[in-house]
């Protein structure tokens, strides 16, 4: 069997090409499916839930590889002409459709991989390179474009591949032709020598069906909702108010580090440069655990087996200041969830005139509070939480 194509038959490259692309994304759809419709109302399940989506998208990278590759080689290729090329109708909706299935071969994984850089958390893909893209930072917005734009060109690729299969089975079963056997193992005999006249008319409905399809998808794109922004922080009583600021926590999930904040705190600082015995004053932050966002992990992140927002909506740091070896320290209580556990917040501080900038980061262990008490595996969710804050506060008239 020769390795490149002729007028007449598919050579075996373009032949292993066919078999494996077909190979990959008949994998990959129903990954996809079954992983979408798993529970996770427990650790366990969103562990398996986790796994099969990891295995999706990386049979799915895997498959936008190889349908690159496919691609490179038709171009370079000459395409054998149909065996029937007189039915003009027949023709030109076979060529729609291989225009189609094409196209929908690289936007869909392309789509799903552009969907996980831009968020972050859940379901890492099985491979040592990486799960971010260049140029790419996590959005909520584009992730959810990115997510419609996968949903709806996945129904595209869906659609082509049963009218390609449809078209392989009628061309072996009603015309009993060699049009799928030019696809198989073998060199079958074929009647005809005729090259097709190239059309541009499968290109163009292909291309109008792609862009109403991106149409689509920018529609669907849900809405996300703003982040409060750092200016909007309400301070509590005390001789500091701050003016912005963030807090920020980092997680391992899958091996993968996720990071969210929580927009809205209430920060009461009352602090003196000049300490007694060591000690400059007292911090309270009050935290609204539902104004959480952790990437793609959201919602399980303010579920029950997790922060719980609905039965502990808050969640309260007090604290004195004290002075450290270099700078100062927050040593106090962390309530979270129901448990109150010791917490030393070390911090940096500048103080410039009626100014002060802040930043402090501390560990926690996810278990001292039964957050995530279901995943007890360290490699599936990290016990170790890292917790950052930042924030400007300026002197309050005297």
């Amino acid at each position: 069997m020769p390795l490149a194509n002729t007028i007449l038959h598919y050579g075996a490259v373009t032949k292993l090409f066919h078999w494996l692309t077909a190979l990959l994304i008949l994998a990959a759809i129903p990954l996809g499916v079954i992983a979408n419709r798993l529970p996770y109302d427990t650790g366990e399940q969103l562990a398996a839930k986790a796994q099969l989506f990891s295995l999706h998208k990386t049979v799915g990278i895997a498959a936008f590889a190889v349908a690159l590759l496919r691609i490179l080689w038709a171009m370079s290729q000459p395409r054998p002409a149909p065996l029937h090329a007189e039915r003009r109708l027949e023709t030109l909706l076979a060529a729609t459709v291989h225009w189609a299935l094409y196209g929908a071969m690289v936007v869909v994984p392309l789509s799903g991989w552009l969907h996980h850089a831009a968020t972050a958390g859940f379901a890492p893909i099985l491979w040592p390179l990486g799960q971010g893209l260049p140029f790419l930072t996590a959005s909520e917005p584009l992730a959810a474009l990115f997510a419609a734009v996968h949903w709806v060109f996945t129904k595209v690729l869906i659609a082509a591949v049963l009218l390609h299969v449809a078209g392989a089975l009628k061309h072996a079963l009603i015309d009993k032709d060699a049009t799928l056997a030019r696809m198989l193992p073998g060199t079958p005999d074929v009647n005809g020598s005729a090259v097709a006249k190239a059309h541009m008319w499968p290109a163009a409905f292909a291309t109008g069906l792609f862009a109403a399809g991106l149409a689509l998808s920018v529609a669907l794109a849900p809405a996300t909702q703003p982040v409060v922004p750092a200016s909007a922080i309400t301070s509590g009583a005390g001789n500091w108010q701050v003016e912005q600021g963030s807090l920020a926590i980092t997680l391992r999930q899958f091996g993968t580090e996720v990071t969210g904040q929580f927009a809205q705190w209430v920060p009461e600082i009352v602090f003196s440069e000049t300490g007694t015995d060591g000690r400059h004053g007292t911090v309270t932050v009050d935290i609204v655990i539902a104004s959480l966002t952790l990437g793609s992990v959201t919602e399980q992140a303010l579920s029950a087996d997790y922060f719980d927002a609905a039965q502990f909506p808050a969640a309260r740091f007090n604290a004195d200041i004290l002075t450290a070896d270099s700078g100062y320290v927050a040593d106090g209580t962390l309530t979270l969830k129901g448990a109150q556990v010791p917490v030393i917040l070390p911090f940096t501080l500048i103080v410039d005139g009626d100014t002060a900038r802040m930043r402090g980061k501390t560990t926690l262990d996810r278990r001292d509070f039964a957050i995530g008490a279901g995943q007890a595996d360290e490699g599936t969710l990290g016990f170790a939480v890292v917790v950052e804050i930042t924030l400007t506060a300026t002197r309050s008239p005297r």
